[in-house]
């Protein structure tokens, strides 16, 4: 590209125009492959996209037009122009808990992440969302959902810090507030300690709606209602969470049929099939998507299509989970609205939402043949599908005049695609390519492969410091205020109180649990099991114990 594109500061008046009519302020891409997904599916092997400011004016074929002369051209020839990307499921949270429980089923993985979850709060959050996010951008998305159901009593704010995160880096952001009170000690999976109560769920939903819901054209922010999963919630809470949701005008979500275990335990608990369960709620509607739909046999996959209900498709999760491989080709023939989610990442550490596009389009074809998924179908899943579950078609989704400028230049000129006839299957099923530009409401929040909104090395650095500080926390650790001294560690005499010099002696000898300086900075915690046994085996004068 030979001009590169300065973001307008949000908030600043519509572009003027010319006498010509063309805007001052609007450019054009020019010179790409053009992917529109309008309703003819139009595409263009050389063409341009018209951008005045937070709308897409019009794209089309071959040089850019007379009538947009006056406007600013940005050489986009070697390129793949796309809507950009939308991801209908994830948890941003879980950035913090990347690579724990790798060869666990979805119920042990849960089992064994659920109380280190129970130790988050809005710093962690904060840190963990605007990585998630930031990486997400770098994948091609201009809108996400998120999906957090997570709420520690002296958690903070964590669905605010969400809201924050995603407004720095700047992507359209559909949060949902999810939500438990189904607990061990009453037939459900996830720990009493991270459950809520029916009636302080209800009433954080509704203020949270309040606070947050933008339904005016072009929002940047709507949310969703999601309590967590059949087996997290109880029935009284599914449906006072529909009702409430479908009084308010906003969205409804949950996690569905994700693994054989769910279906053991609906037919344990309700008698019948997750989809089952939820149809008889009143739950299943045009209003409502779901995540996963691993297990759904026929007569489910009938029920979505009769009733409108979305399905958010996450490949990557699924295989790494062992779960199972969504049957997309039969929903889509049904008639069952598909979008893509690359889901949280403690269970998909890749995390990339052109990854997911990616995986769908393989999965699909591994169990149904090379015809089961074109790599345009599986694009259009990751774009338009997602806006549809999201209610945002008539917004975002494609490249068409009128459309929301949400827009995705991929670079398909260098070494890893040359020579890849389509550039629709370089960009599917190549290796995944440099993102020259990557626009959200016609601002720019990537160029030439970097997220220009952020310093990208200090949000790593940040999520580095929330997943150490969390595992901390985790391990028993406790914290003290921001601005506060930190408190001695404590020392208890011992014959093995110098095995870590200024660190406590953990609880397993006897001794008070370690201290953590939160929000995100040093930290004074019992070293994990790793540490504590390289310190044993070390020999004496290495600093280890030696013989006792």
């Amino acid at each position: 590209m030979t001009s590169s594109v300065s973001p307008r500061p949000s908030g600043d008046d519509p572009p003027s125009t010319t006498a010509g009519g063309a805007s001052s302020a609007s450019f054009v891409l020019s010179g790409c492959h053009v992917l529109t997904l309008n309703p003819q599916r139009d595409e263009y092997a050389s063409g341009y996209v018209a951008v005045d400011g937070t709308q897409i004016t019009e794209a089309g074929p071959g040089p850019v037009p007379e009538r947009l002369a006056g406007a600013r051209q940005i050489d986009a020839s070697g390129c793949l122009a796309t809507p950009g990307l939308v991801n209908t499921h994830h948890h941003l949270y879980q950035w913090a808990t990347r690579g724990r429980a790798v060869d666990a089923t979805l119920f042990g993985w849960l089992t064994e992440l659920y109380p280190v979850w129970a130790r988050i709060d809005a710093e962690i959050v904060r840190a963990a969302s605007t990585a998630a996010l930031t990486w997400l951008a770098r994948s091609g998305c201009t809108t996400t959902m998120d999906h957090h159901y997570v709420f520690p009593r002296a958690g903070g704010d964590v669905l605010g810090a969400t809201v924050e995160s995603a407004a720095e880096v700047g992507l359209r952001f559909h949060p949902t507030r999810g939500s438990m009170d189904l607990g061990e000690s009453t037939g459900g999976l996830p720990p009493d300690d991270v459950v809520e109560h029916i009636d302080a769920v209800i009433g954080a939903t509704q203020a949270a709606i309040e606070r947050f819901h933008d339904p005016s054209p072009g929002s940047m922010l709507r949310i969703g209602v999601a309590p967590c999963s059949p087996f997290s919630v109880t029935r009284e809470l599914l449906t006072e969470s529909a009702a409430l949701a479908r009084s308010s005008g906003v969205r409804l979500h949950t996690h569905l049929a994700e693994t054989a275990d769910e279906d053991d335990y609906c037919a344990e608990h309700f008698g019948c099939t997750p989809a089952e369960y939820l149809d008889s709620l009143g739950w299943l509607g045009g209003d409502v998507w779901l995540a996963h739909c691993v297990h759904l046999d026929d007569a489910g996959i009938a029920r979505l299509a009769a009733t409108g209900t979305g399905v958010a498709h996450c490949p990557d999760s699924n295989a790494r989970l062992g779960a199972g491989i969504c049957r997309t080709r039969a929903l889509l023939d049904a008639g069952v609205p598909v979008g893509l989610g690359v889901d949280g990442a403690a269970s998909n550490e890749a995390s990339s939402l052109l990854g997911e596009v990616s995986a769908a389009a393989r999965f699909a074809r591994a169990v149904g043949g090379p015809q089961a998924m074109t790599a345009a179908e599986a694009l259009e899943l990751g774009t338009l599908g997602g806006a549809r579950l999201l209610g945002r078609e008539a917004e975002i989704g494609s490249l068409e005049a009128g459309k929301l400028a949400d827009i995705a230049l991929w670079r398909l000129d260098r070494l890893p695609q040359a020579g890849i006839a389509d550039p629709v299957a370089a960009l599917v099923l190549g290796p995944p390519p440099p993102l020259e530009l990557l626009l959200v409401n016609g601002q720019v929040v990537v160029e030439r492969d970097r997220v220009v909104t952020v310093d990208e090395q200090r949000v790593a650095e940040s999520a580095r410091r929330a997943g150490e500080v969390l595992a901390v926390l985790a391990r028993g650790g406790r914290c003290w205020p921001r601005g506060d001294d930190p408190p001695r560690p404590p020392r208890v005499p011992s014959a093995r109180a110098d095995r870590w010099p200024a660190v406590a002696a953990g609880p397993a000898f006897g001794q008070d649990p370690a201290f953590c300086c939160h929000p995100l900075g040093p930290t004074f915690g019992r070293p994990s099991r790793l540490a504590r046994l390289r310190r044993i085996l070390a020999p004496a004068d290495a600093g280890g114990p030696g013989p006792e």
